[in-house]
């Protein structure tokens, strides 16, 4: 991660014919801050808030990969290492924001809203995990890669023509920016001056396809250059950084000036999934260790350590706490009805064609007896 920006002002970082690429960063792997011009102005409340958050998320990410292995969890993608990037970004939203997660951005949807046995029966592909409340402005995570962000444009077009005060974002990794998708979003959105941020999560691999291999471009930030809109790229475990880079573009896209395209640079700790793929077998030897220095969780708890806002006791609280939040969404996740053949069918359309509601009636009889 090297040319590291720490002079760069917000306002040029914003600037569509900005071409400065290198990384924003706030503090360092020490925890030493290296760039007090952004620093954004946070309460001690608010960064205690931070890392409680990215705790929470790191145990969420332990318990739920053990969850899948005893076969109590369905599909799972993991999140550890990206903490920084994913709390930081929608700590920086409001919740008349609106949110259109990847498959890897569960984390985001349950702190803008979604109850906790929710997004675990979404995993395990039960109904119920969409079926979101009418004052959750969010989609279900989308399984399609890059395909959330012609969905972000969408929604972001229609906050322009209702003229309501929010934003909408969206994340997808470094192998969803060279879909197709992801251009015809970010063009659209950049076209009409769309309220949005789009995330790029980048920590390196498509599955097993290296970034170098996805483009030759030097960074996925600059593809933004092309839409005529700001691109900025920013450390991504440093959650200071994303926080600030996040809430900058938030009151631009507010201000009428269009999209914002943020690069995140992270590494996630671990497989794509949960579905057979082995890192070790295409990642280069050394390269966890290498991005285990730079744990955004290490980092964050030196900075608060630092100033004196952040004990052991502290953290094994939220572990014990978020722990117990685990436990009970999982008993409630169990209690939700088995999903049946017919409610399938139901689910289909909003009105059956006859042919449906043949199968249906089929299904409900045997289910009946």
């Amino acid at each position: 991660m090297a040319n590291k920006n720490t002079t760069v002002s917000i306002e040029k970082l914003l600037d569509p014919n900005n071409f400065d690429f290198s990384t924003v960063q706030i503090i360092d792997e020490e925890g030493n801050v290296v760039n007090e011009n952004l620093l954004p102005d946070l309460s001690d409340e608010q960064l205690v808030k931070l890392m409680e958050d990215m705790v929470w998320s790191r145990i969420l990410h332990e318990r739920s990969t053990a969850l899948n292995r005893q076969g109590r969890l369905g599909f799972y993608a993991p999140t550890a290492g990206q903490e920084a990037s994913q709390l930081g970004s929608i700590n920086a939203l409001e919740r008349e924001d609106y949110i259109m997660p990847g498959y890897r951005d569960v984390p985001q949807l349950i702190k803008h809203g979604l109850p906790l046995h929710k997004a675990f029966l979404w995993s395990r592909g039960h109904v119920a995990g969409s079926t979101f409340d009418q004052d959750l402005n969010a989609y279900p995570p989308q399984i399609i890669i890059g395909a959330q962000y012609i969905q972000a444009m969408g929604v972001g077009f229609g906050l322009k023509r209702d003229g309501k005060n929010a934003v909408v974002a969206t994340w997808t990794g470094d192998g969803g920016s060279s879909q197709g998708d992801f251009y015809e979003g970010i063009n659209f959105a950049g076209s009409y001056k769309v309220p949005a941020i789009f995330f790029i999560q980048n920590n390196g691999w498509a599955i097993s396809t290296p970034r170098s291999l996805q483009t030759a471009a030097p960074t996925l930030a600059q593809k933004a250059v092309a839409a005529g809109i700001p691109g900025i790229v920013v450390d991504g475990m440093d959650i200071l950084a994303v926080y600030a880079v996040t809430k900058a573009a938030r009151e631009y896209a507010l201000a009428g000036n269009g999209p914002v395209l943020i690069e995140t640079l992270c590494y996630r700790f671990g497989p794509h999934t949960l579905s057979g793929d082995d890192p070790t077998r295409y990642q280069p030897e050394g390269v966890q260790d290498e991005w285990q220095a730079k744990d955004p969780l290490i980092r964050f708890r030196k900075y608060l350590e630092n100033k004196g806002l952040w004990s052991k006791e502290k953290e094994d609280e939220v572990i014990e706490r978020t722990q117990e939040e685990i436990k009970e969404a999982v008993k409630l996740a169990d209690q939700e009805p088995k999903q049946k053949v017919s409610d399938f069918l139901k689910n289909m359309f909003e009105t059956p064609d006859v042919f449906l509601q043949e199968q249906i009636a089929k299904y409900e009889a045997k289910e009946n007896k």
